[in-house]
Parts: structure tokens; C-alpha cells; sequence
């Protein structure tokens, strides 16, 4: 027992951290990481139904380790290797994810509805070693195989090709694990990169705050080259040994026909696919609404990211599930930093609470805190912070303050303690005749407009304003632009209403289903 007649508490305190500090270092030089001992521990818990089957965690972790050893190829470790991989999202997803990272790679998904010329980007700019693929994604790949300078494999041709026992590596947490891509909705996407110690702590603030146990189920709808669908999602669930059950293609009927079906209890998605369900439940009978909305109702939680949730359909949604959608904030960069209460009030347009371990601090544009009310930057440290853009000095440095403070360039003010996002300085922030005006408080209003399904604001050039606010709208019918004006001017200040307008059949989005706003600018 250690003596604490000198120091007292404050040497109790010391021998506490050094303790902590000998745990850490015991974690993170051990073999296994969290998830791979959490999935031990869970061994005879389904984890995955796809369309497939169904694969219980002792089935993964085989599988994922007969993978790895195939990829070392005899070699004691890949050392970070780049590992790009597109694989449908299911048990294969998971298995190749969770062997990259057990032979010691760095995970590089790439996203399945890619162009060529964007696979190839992120090809180059990672320069990934291996790439492994499914079957369907062979032909596009093609080009990319034929240059002869990647070892490339289809995982599918490997399911007779067992390997040998093999040593894995030891991992340390502080490796790099995966590098994901910013959606580039401002500019050309970056690499970003997060070890496993990021990831961890991601994960395991999420499952901490929304009450995660083996006992959920959730549906894998989204795509998993994106943090929403492989850490709130995928990680979370595989972290506390609960079911996943994918749904690729993804079918609002499906969708569905899975929560009238199964014992799902865990439901998260972006904006565009609640309105697509919205849309779809309308269409039901009132019968099987309110059977629909029985079973929702027995929900445990539902939560909404990636893109500002619509009030409107925020209250549409609740009316029909029995569900207030939970919000939350969150970035390629940092996981999630902002939620919602799981259990307390929600409030619509707004992202409630700095997650566990995670420190946020608003600023103005000298750096400065603001005052309680004023409206600047987001800031963020946390473990949960990437390390670095891959092979971009220049633009992590600037990505930091210099006391280490991640700038995310999305404004907010505070209210009542709740953070609400205005949007992002670069694209969500009008500057307009000396105002600052937020493109979501517009289109919010916008969307309550009857004839209105969606709408996207930006600020477009002009010489005496500095910039016009415009807007491009989807309406279920032609709407006079006079009209619009009108009815806007009873709902926003002058400044604020829209000048300029786009009626269109669609918004350009993303991946993700975000807005892109540049790609909206030039159809001005």
C-alpha cells in the first residue's frame, strides 16, 4: 500500500494517475483492440444479417482473421499500410474493415456510387498498396487494376483460399486506423485521418450517451464511407455486441417492411430518407399507419444527422412514429461532439450538449469566447479529435488553434443551453449588405411553404450587396416567384428574403444526401 503521510490527497491523486496512466499504457500496446475483445466476449450473439444470412461475432472474428493473415502474406505486419476496399455494405463490409485493421493496415472504404475519376482520387491521393473488392464492383475497377502498380484482390474469389494460422500484430491505439474523406461540399475533399485511439473514444462516447446494449437491433441503411454509418452506426453496435441488419439497396419499402418484421429498437438516418418515409407511410392506409406507428412506437431511440433536420419534418415524423427524432452534431473530423439528450427534452433545430469528453467553446473571428446570445465558431477538443489530414501539414495547422482547439468553420449560438447551428461560415453564412444571415434559418422557413418539398439558400456575388441571397426550391408545383416574395414577407425581415430564384426537380446533393452548395451556386 502506498504511503500518502506527506503528500496527502494530492498524493493520493498523484499514485491514482500514475496508475491511469499504467492502465492506458497496458491498453494500448495490447494485442486486441476494444472491439475485437468486446465481439470475444459477445461470441455467440448474432452481429450481422444481410441478405446473405446471418453471422453470429465468433463467425466474424474467424472470418476477419483468415482475411488478415491472407493480406499479411507471410509478413509479421502491414505497418499502415493503405487498404482501400469497396465491398457492399453486410457481412463482407464488416469482415474486410475488421481484417485491415487486425494485420495492421489503414482502412480506406471507398464509397460504392463513386465515378471512376473520384475512386481514383482518393486511390492516389491515400496511395493505398492493396485494394480489395466485391464482385460487383470488378468492372469499374478495372482501370484502376490494369495499371499494375496495386496488389488488388476480390474477396469473394478468397472464400476457398483459407489461410494459415497466423500471428497478428500488436496494435497500439495511437496507429493510424482509418482515413475517411470530407464530403468536399466547399472544397476538394481531404483525407482524414483517425487512429484507433479516435475511434475508440467515438465510439464509446456514443454508446455511453445513447445507452447501447447487446439487446438493440438497428438497420444499416447508410453509407459506410462516412462516420454516421461506420461509427454511430456500425461501430456502435458491434461495440456492444448488438444486431445489425443491412438493407442494400436501400428500399423505403424495405425499410419498412423491417419495423413491422423484426425486434428493431435502434433507427438512425439523415433528413432526405425520413421525408422519403414520410412520403411512403402517407401513401398507407390508415390502418396500417396505425399498426406502423404501434410498432414504432416501441422504438427506444431514433435519431437524425448528417444534414440540418427540418423542423417541419421533424414534426411530421413525430406525429407518425411517436418519435421525437434525437439530433446531434457531429463532422468527418471529430465523430459526434454535439447531442440531444437521449433521456430529457429535444428540442427541433437545435443540437443540444457537448457529449461526454468532449469540450466545446464558441468564438468570435478574433479567437475571443463570445458572449452568451452572440452567434461564432464552433471549437472542439476531445480524443475523439482526428490526428491529422493525410499528407496536408499546412492544412491541419491551420485546422487547429494554436492552443489545440480544432476549428470546425460551422457557426452556432446558444440558447437556453441548447447549441443551434446557424450553419457553415463558408456556405451556410450570408454576408449581405453588412448582415450576416444563416442559409438554414431560410430554409426553414422556405420548407413551410405548402407547395414546398425542399429548398437549399446561398449567397451568390454581387457587386453592391456583397452577396444576394438565392434560392433554389423543389416544389410539388410551380410557384410565382412574386408570389413566394409575398408570402415570405409576413414570415422574414426584408434582408433576409431570397432575390433570386431556381425552381428544380432536385437539389444537387452528395453521397450523404447533403446539399452542395457549390454545385447549387453555378446553376445561377
Amino acid at each position: 500500500m502506498p504511503d500518502f503521510s506527506n503528500g496527502g490527497s494530492l498524493g493520493c491523486l498523484k499514485f491514482l494517475s500514475s496508475v491511469k496512466y499504467f492502465l492506458y499504457w497496458k491498453k494500448e500496446f495490447s494485442q486486441m483492440l476494444t472491439l475485437f475483445q468486446n465481439a470475444e466476449r459477445f461470441s455467440s450473439n448474432i452481429a450481422i444479417i444481410d441478405a446473405k444470412g446471418s453471422y453470429n461475432y465468433k463467425e466474424l472474428l474467424t472470418e476477419a482473421q483468415n482475411l488478415a493473415g491472407i493480406l499479411l502474406q507471410g509478413q509479421p505486419d502491414l505497418n499502415q499500410t493503405r487498404v482501400a476496399f469497396m465491398v457492399s455494405p453486410g457481412f463482407d463490409y464488416v469482415k474486410t474493415q475488421w481484417a485491415i485493421w487486425m494485420a495492421g493496415g489503414i482502412a480506406v472504404p471507398l464509397c460504392i456510387s463513386y465515378p471512376l475519376p473520384s475512386l481514383q482520387y482518393v486511390m492516389d491521393d491515400t496511395e493505398a498498396e492493396i485494394l480489395l473488392f466485391g464482385n460487383e464492383y470488378q468492372e469499374i475497377l478495372t482501370p484502376i487494376v490494369e495499371k499494375g502498380n496495386i496488389r488488388s484482390l476480390n474477396i469473394e474469389s478468397l472464400t476457398e483460399n483459407k489461410s494459415h494460422s497466423t500471428n497478428l500484430p500488436e496494435i497500439s491505439l495511437t496507429r493510424g486506423a482509418m482515413i475517411l474523406y470530407t464530403s468536399g461540399t466547399t472544397s476538394l475533399p481531404k483525407g482524414v485521418l483517425t487512429t484507433h485511439a479516435n475511434i475508440e473514444a467515438q465510439i464509446s462516447t456514443l454508446v455511453k450517451a445513447w445507452h447501447w446494449s447487446q439487446n438493440d437491433y438497428t438497420l444499416g441503411i447508410l453509407p459506410l464511407h462516412h462516420v454516421h454509418g461506420i461509427i454511430n452506426v456500425l461501430g456502435c453496435c458491434m461495440w456492444s455486441g448488438a444486431c445489425i441488419q443491412f438493407i442494400h439497396p436501400f428500399s423505403v419499402e424495405e425499410v419498412l417492411k423491417a419495423f413491422i418484421q423484426t425486434r428493431i429498437n435502434v433507427f438512425m438516418a439523415v433528413p432526405t430518407v425520413y421525408f422519403k418515409l414520410i412520403q411512403a407511410i402517407e401513401s398507407l392506409s390508415k390502418s396500417d399507419q396505425k399498426e406502423l406507428k404501434e410498432k414504432m412506437k416501441g422504438f427506444r431511440l431514433m435519431v437524425s444527422g448528417s444534414a440540418a433536420l427540418p423542423v417541419s419534418v421533424m414534426e411530421k415524423w413525430k406525429s407518425l412514429s411517436g418519435h421525437y427524432l434525437l439530433e446531434r452534431y457531429g463532422m468527418t473530423e471529430i465523430g459526434m461532439a454535439l447531442s440531444n439528450p437521449y433521456l430529457g427534452e429535444r428540442r427541433a433545430g437545435h443540437v443540444g450538449f457537448p457529449l461526454p469528453e468532449v469540450q466545446i467553446r464558441i468564438v468570435d473571428e478574433n479567437n475571443k469566447e463570445i458572449d452568451l446570445g452572440d452567434s461564432g465558431e464552433i471549437q472542439v477538443k476531445s480524443p475523439c479529435v482526428f490526428k491529422e489530414y493525410w499528407r496536408k501539414p499546412d492544412a491541419t495547422n491551420k485546422a487547429f488553434t494554436s492552443d489545440g482547439w480544432f476549428k470546425t468553420g460551422d457557426i452556432a449560438t446558444i440558447e437556453d443551453g441548447y447549441y443551434k447551428l446557424l450553419g457553415r461560415d463558408s456556405v451556410d453564412i450570408i454576408k449581405s449588405g453588412g448582415y450576416k444571415i444563416s442559409a438554414l434559418e431560410i430554409e426553414e422557413v422556405l420548407r413551410k411553404h405548402p407547395l414546398i418539398k425542399d429548398c437549399g439558400v446561398i449567397g451568390i456575388p454581387d457587386e453592391e450587396w456583397g452577396e444576394l441571397v438565392a434560392a433554389g426550391i423543389v416544389c410539388s408545383e410551380a410557384i410565382q416567384k412574386e408570389e413566394l416574395i409575398s408570402w415570405l414577407k409576413e414570415r422574414l425581415p426584408a434582408y433576409k428574403i431570397p432575390r433570386n430564384y431556381i425552381q428544380l426537380e432536385d437539389l444537387p446533393r452528395n453521397a450523404m444526401g447533403k446539399v452542395t452548395k457549390n454545385e447549387l451556386k453555378k446553376l445561377f
